[in-house]
């Protein structure tokens, strides 16, 4: 029946193991019930070209920890995975494989290259998928999805048309953000901004009838589109040139003086030139006053037929001719350097062009209304709340979104256009001819959809929407979101709205948002900064539940981790303390307990305090993951652990089991069974390999500790005043403790002990208690009363009812003690002085990260405590 744990705990031979055998026993598939209680997750999902970061890591680990508290509660528990098809970023990778073959994607044809992108997909697309195995996602993988397989291009296709044909979806000239590398439009998120130095050129336009304006502008080169100049209709400087003609300069072309509120008055100038097809706000401004809108750059960024002589150029080399030519002309006033922010394309880093472009586009007024109302009327809630406001300022002020994209790996657009009569056919199926003129000449669309478009119908296509399945009607809609911040817009609002029209009811009824992954500096990951943590190298070194219980300890509400090795080290050591404590447990259990005689044996007030001690924590942890606050419950199961249970329970254990009689000691053995077959199943959704491992070891009932009951609150076993004596005998135990340590006294010197209590009922309770106390803190006698007296050269502690006096006659050399504690005041001050010194320069503290600013002024409160601390024990040594 014993069967002992290896001397030191090994994740690399037990994560496989399990993870196999869990796998193997179907434990993650969630059959349906319709009689049982329900859970569903769907995986926000990764991209089919990526690998595991620390940000999947955190986001996917919080949702296994729900999802398997879940399956242990009793739910029917569906965890939906699945991977997105990465429109842009799996293009490129096949594009560079190309590349190297000397060929691009225009010389195989579109259908070659799609084959080429399917047959990738299969070889390479599995590989964050097998990392989140081996982070130990428990997903359901009998429903895994893939945002292009059948079904979710079905739903794309029954979505698209519905739209369409609702007059939500057209077609329309308008500005976007275009990649001129990539040839295709860019959504927003598509987009990574950064800000950079730049100039701000000062230019003279004149006017018609004598005079000038000035115009400042970073884009000198976009001059060459400028369809009129505006100005705030209530700035005085400019009031009587409204309505008047001015001379663009270069090009000669008459253009309006305008007056829009959107301009600035302390801008620069205060008038703006006006770019319709080459800004975003220009482009708004262009359509309230019906301005011409000029393309000058081709799909490559080279300046086109509407540039005049600077036709054929590239961004930068119209930058340089136009300025030189200002400047010949005398219309550079000056210029001056001046912050801006680039936006570049996500995968390729060519800057990225607002361009005036015919694309796709969806009307999101009509959808944004209902999804609005969803999160206000709580049907959505958001955790923690304050994501609600950055949820409604985006809806409120809603734009249409393109969903056109100018590449080949995708969901193609299903519309047709007949070749004959330029009938345009939205259908889910290929048309055999035109409904209008009967010709069989029709070519589909070439774009593709934004591939964010597929993504908001995750919910619901991958339960078999548009088809009404069992999968459907059981899990939609789902309960739970977890996702990071800055898809608020792009995916959770989308995935609302789509809910809502199609499903006539939210996606989910909860969205967590998981805080993102810093460095121990505050600083963003990135390789070239070299500051990235590798998840897998950290399971390789550390283990995979360490990582996890790591990442979970630092999920405080609203606010970013910061992660260093360092930590992951430390909780790495926690696991090393369950499985010793195990080990002790399982190294000392007798034959004769089975699984169905453990049962708590509550006799002693250590019993009582520590089954009290229990219950509070499993309700503290219960409520705490009810309410995703990952991190209080890490830190309850964390401190309950480590210094009731080992530091305190255990050891007083120790002593009913080799000193105590066979049924002390059987009593106290079921008694740690007991606590550490609740803690196990607690902390198992945060820490599932070392916790299978120990668990089966232990003596139990059922196949696996993953669908074992998860633990019940046990309210009657709270007992306050049980807890307030522990405290009592705890306190002496301490202070004696502490009193030992400061004064460097040997652990195998025996000692003796007086306790002045203040009334004789207190000498009563600690005489129950004395063998226990003598034995923990190494005294040979405890003396106990109300009329002890102090001796000379006595170490003193005060408690609220008891004095505990430590003679010191015979045990230290109180030279040589003084002296140590000088020395260790000195080593004291020379830390603080650098600490003061780090606190008093200004610059440390405007400059630095807020946390690490704290960390010296943490040091600093410590070392002041220290250091009145020696100089009280210097003083009583003295006296």
């Amino acid at each position: 029946m014993k069967e002992l744990l290896e001397k030191a705990y090994n994740p690399v031979s037990v994560e496989e193991k399990w993870y196999k055998y869990w796998s193997e026993k179907s434990y993650f598939f969630a059959q349906i019930d319709w009689e049982k209680k329900r859970y569903s997750i769907v995986i926000p999902p990764p991209n089919v070209t990526g690998s595991l970061h620390l940000g999947h890591a955190l986001n996917n680990i919080l949702q296994d920890i729900v999802i398997r508290k879940k399956r242990m509660e009793g739910y029917v528990s569906m965890w939906l995975p699945g991977t997105d098809h990465a429109g842009i970023a799996t293009q490129n990778v096949v594009e560079q494989q190309l590349a190297e073959e000397g060929l691009d994607r225009h010389q195989v044809g579109r259908e070659e290259f799609i084959k080429r992108i399917w047959k990738w997909k299969e070889k390479y697309g599995k590989t964050i998928i097998n990392q989140l195995k081996r982070i130990g996602c428990s997903c359901d993988w009998s429903r895994e999805r893939f945002t292009m397989d059948e079904g979710c291009s079905r739903a794309v296709k029954e979505v698209f048309v519905r739209l369409y044909n609702e007059g939500l979806i057209y077609k329309g000239n308008y500005i976007i953000n275009w990649c001129p590398r990539c040839h295709t439009a860019l959504s927003d998120i598509e987009v990574e901004r950064e800000e950079t130095n730049g100039s701000l050129w000062f230019i003279k336009y004149p006017l018609k009838d004598g005079g000038h304006l000035t115009v400042a502008t970073t884009r000198p080169e976009t001059m060459l589109g400028d369809t009129a100049i505006a100005v705030n209709s209530n700035d005085e400087r400019f009031k009587k040139h409204i309505g008047k003609l001015a001379i663009l300069p270069l090009l000669n072309r008459e253009i309006p003086v305008i007056a829009d509120d959107y301009v600035d008055p302390k801008f620069g100038t205060g008038s703006l030139k006006i770019t319709p097809a080459h800004d975003f706000n220009d482009f708004e401004i262009g359509k309230r006053h019906n301005l011409e809108k000029i393309n000058i750059f081709t799909e490559e960024a080279k300046v086109n037929e509407n540039g005049g002589k600077y036709k054929g150029l590239t961004r930068e080399e119209a930058r340089r001719a136009v300025v030189k030519d200002l400047e010949s002309e005398g219309l550079l006033e000056k210029t001056e350097t001046h912050s801006l922010i680039l936006g570049r394309c996500y995968r390729c880093d060519t800057l990225v062009e607002p361009y005036l472009s015919l694309q796709w586009f969806m009307s999101m007024k009509a959808l944004a209304k209902p999804a609005i109302k969803a999160v206000e009327e709580k049907k959505v809630k958001f955790t923690p709340n304050n994501w609600e406001k950055i949820y409604f300022d985006w809806m409120h002020n809603i734009r249409d979104w393109c969903i056109s994209r100018q590449i080949w790996w995708g969901h193609q657009i299903p519309v047709w256009y007949c070749n004959s009569c330029s009938e345009e056919i939205a259908s889910t199926e290929v048309p055999k001819e035109c409904p209008k003129c009967n010709s069989l000449e029709l070519k589909q669309d070439e774009n593709v959809l934004d591939t964010w478009f597929s993504s908001a119908l995750w919910p619901f296509s991958t339960l078999g929407w548009p088809k009404k399945t069992d999968e459907l009607r059981y899990f939609y809609p789902t309960n739970l979101l977890v996702t990071s911040h800055d898809i608020i817009f792009f995916w959770i609002a989308r995935m609302i709205m789509m809910g809502l029209h199609f499903m006539d009811d939210v996606p989910f009824s909860e969205v967590y948002i998981n805080a993102l992954v810093r460095d121990v500096h505050g600083k963003k990951m990135s390789k070239s900064k070299g500051n990235v943590i590798d998840p897998m190298q950290i399971i390789d070194k550390y283990g995979t539940d360490a990582l996890r219980l790591t990442l979970t300890a630092l999920s405080v509400q609203g606010r970013d981790m910061f992660l260093s090795e360092e930590r992951i080290e430390g909780y790495r050591n926690f696991c090393n303390k369950i499985w010793n404590a195990s080990r002790f447990i399982l190294m000392n259990l007798e034959e004769d307990i089975k699984s169905e005689a453990i049962e708590p044996s509550v006799e002693t007030l250590f019993d009582e305090w520590i089954f009290s001690r229990y219950s509070k924590m499993c309700t503290d942890v219960r409520n705490s993951l009810d309410s995703y606050n990952f991190s209080k419950a890490v830190k309850s199961l964390y401190n309950f652990f480590w210094d009731d249970f080992c530091d305190w329970y255990i050891e007083i254990s120790k002593m009913f089991i080799h000193k105590g009689s066979q049924e002390q000691k059987i009593n106290s053995l079921k008694n740690l069974l007991y606590i550490l077959d609740g803690f196990l199943r607690l902390i198992h959704p945060i820490m599932p390999f070392i916790t299978e491992e120990i668990w089966q070891k232990l003596p139990h009932k059922g196949e696996s500790i993953m669908i074992s009951p998860y633990p019940k609150d046990e309210p009657d076993w709270i007992n306050e005043e049980k807890e307030k004596q522990m405290e009592m005998v705890k306190n002496v135990i301490i202070d004696i403790r502490t009193i030992r340590s400061e004064l460097s006294i040997s652990p195998v010197r025996k000692i003796e002990v007086l306790l002045k209590v203040s009334k004789k009922s207190f000498a009563s309770f600690y005489s129950q208690y004395q063998d226990f106390i003598s034995q923990l803190v190494g005294a040979e006698r405890i003396g106990i009363g109300v009329d002890i007296i102090k001796p000379s050269q006595s170490a003193v502690a005060v408690q609220e009812d008891v004095e505990i006096y430590l003679p010191l006659s015979g045990l230290i050399n109180l030279h040589e003690e003084k002296a140590r504690i000088e020395n260790n005041i000195k080593d004291v001050d020379e830390e603080l002085k650098k600490v003061e010194k780090k606190l008093g320069n200004k610059s440390f503290i405007q400059k630095a990260p807020e946390n690490i600013v704290e960390k010296q002024r943490i040091k600093l409160e410590t070392l002041e405590a220290k250091k009145e601390k020696l100089n009280n024990l210097l003083s009583f040594l003295k006296e």
